[in-house]
C-alpha cells in the first residue's frame, strides 16, 4: 500500500535545489524525493572499496596487529 505525503512550506531555494538535483539525476521531482526518501531510510549495503573510503574519512584504523596474529596462529601448527 502507498501512502500520499504533503510538504508545506517548503522554501524557494530548497524547491529550486531539488529541481536542479531531479534535473541532474534525470529524474521528476517526485522521483528525486522518493529516492531522497529512500536513502534516507533504507539500509544499504556497501562494497568493501566504499567501506574503506568511510573508514578513512571518519578516521577509523584497523589494527595491523592482524597479520602477526594470524602468523603466530600459523606458525604455532
Amino acid at each position: 500500500m502507498s501512502r500520499t505525503l504533503t510538504v508545506k512550506k517548503v522554501p524557494d531555494e530548497l524547491v529550486r535545489r531539488l529541481r536542479q538535483l531531479a534535473a541532474k539525476n534525470h529524474r521528476s521531482v517526485q522521483g528525486e524525493l522518493m529516492a531522497l526518501i529512500e536513502d534516507a531510510l533504507i539500509p544499504r549495503s556497501l562494497s568493501l572499496a566504499d567501506f574503506r573510503r568511510e573508514m578513512r574519512r571518519v578516521g577509523l584504523h584497523t589494527p595491523s596487529e592482524s597479520t602477526a596474529m594470524i602468523r603466530e596462529d600459523r606458525d604455532a601448527r
